[in-house]
């Protein structure tokens, strides 16, 4: 008798907390407010009857049977009225630029995001009551905070140095990659691959400038400009000519004094009268004849 007892009070309380999980616990397509448990705002219908409604029947009952309620209301709806225990829930659709896109028991709609064209974002797919906005990136742009059918934020494509080329070109999910040229090739940053240089004398031209990894070279006529070690050379050789010249004058100067020296002859007084006294004895015999 007493496991009896037992049995039948265990059943009571469980009966009793099965109850009140009943009472507490509401459907999944309905939210609570205080005692209620409240039919949602669904996105994509257009009105409220219950399941014993016509779909054709433009009229919103009042009920006392929530649960048998499927909420039709216009795409991107919320909560305008909440129920009571005699009335369902009252929707309204979404507004200026606001949308809701799932079964909810919101007094007020989500605001669709900007897409910034800061952030390197254009408009995809615009706002609808019953979707958010959805961006796309602006050319030369790729996503960098991706989502499910679009993206949050992205940045520009990398533009290649002078000297590198576009191993990759950006898209829309990628950045650009850029690669190194090497021997004898360029790029200025645009190319999609190095080019050789342009060889002046296979074009009979002259090399004017030297190419580099980021510049071709720079040919032009042969008779088009003169070459600094060719004006280098000359001058060299007009100043060479000049000082051998100038060596040679100073020489031959210096052996014609020398000799001009040799050929002077220097009178002293007693030269001069040894000179007179021979004149005056040669004339002496002919006057003492006389």
């Amino acid at each position: 008798m007493a496991q009896f007892d037992t049995l039948i009070w265990t059943i009571t309380i469980i009966l009793v907390f099965v109850s009140i999980g009943c009472s507490i616990a509401c459907g999944r397509a309905e939210y609570r407010i205080g005692d209620e448990c409240c039919p949602m705002c669904w996105p994509g219908k257009d009105r409220l009857f219950t399941s014993y409604d016509s779909p054709d029947d433009n009229t919103s009952s009042t009920l006392t049977e929530k649960h048998d309620i499927v909420i039709f209301s216009s795409p991107g709806n919320h909560v305008h009225r909440h129920c009571t225990e005699f009335t369902s829930t009252s929707c309204a659709p979404c507004v200026d630029s606001t949308f809701l896109d799932e079964p909810n028991g919101l007094i007020k709609c989500k605001v669709c995001i900007n897409c910034d064209p800061g952030l390197g974002l254009k408009v995809k797919q615009p706002c609808r009551p019953s979707s958010d906005t959805v961006c796309g990136t602006l050319e030369g742009f790729y996503c960098l905070d991706p989502t499910k059918d679009g993206c949050r934020a992205a940045q520009r494509h990398s533009s290649c140095k002078p000297g590198q080329y576009i191993n990759h070109t950006g898209t829309i999910s990628t950045d650009t990659v850029c690669s190194d040229c090497t021997g004898d090739t360029y790029s200025d940053g645009s190319f999609t691959s190095c080019q050789p240089h342009t060889q002046c004398k296979s074009l009979g031209l002259q090399e004017l400038r030297p190419g580099t990894h980021w510049s071709n070279s720079e040919c032009g006529p042969q008779s088009s400009r003169i070459e600094p070690r060719i004006i280098i050379g000359v001058v060299a050789s007009v100043l060479i000519a000049l000082a051998t010249i100038t060596i040679i004058l100073r020489r031959i100067f210096v052996i014609l004094r020398k000799k001009r020296s040799l050929t002077t002859v220097t009178f002293s007084p007693v030269t001069v009268n040894a000179v007179e006294a021979s004149s005056y004895l040669e004339e002496t015999p002919s006057n003492v004849v006389q």
